[in-house]
């Protein structure tokens, strides 16, 4: 079996962090939400283009994020992403289920064996 590299998200995952992100933080662009869930990981998720902007589209196609162009800090134009009315239920959705995945596995780690 290959090991997995070292912040190798779970599929559907991703989806959480940048909801989450976006509601926490408000209104961001991709580079803004990639550094911070590095942040947030303290490192231990490395965000790289080819991961995170996909997903964008895909949040956006959805309607659970929206975008629009602004400029950044930087002074640079950057496309800004929104959590949308329909985003934030289903960020709520997205912790229901990851924690009820969370709990499941843990059960699956603590079970003592029948014999």
């Amino acid at each position: 079996m290959a090991e997995k590299s070292k912040g190798e998200l779970l599929q559907g995952t991703l989806d959480l962090l940048v909801l989450k992100t976006l509601e926490t933080l408000g209104p961001l662009h991709g580079f803004g939400i990639a550094r911070r869930i590095e942040q947030v990981s303290r490192a231990a998720l490395q965000m790289n283009q080819g991961t995170l902007y996909p997903a964008l589209v895909r949040l956006e196609q959805r309607g659970w994020i929206a975008s629009s162009w602004g400029v950044s800090k930087n002074n640079r134009r950057a496309r800004f992403y929104a959590l949308t009315k329909n985003g934030k239920k289903q960020l709520e959705k997205e912790v229901r289920d990851w924690e009820k995945s969370a709990e499941i596995i843990a059960r699956v780690l603590e079970a003592k064996g029948s014999g």
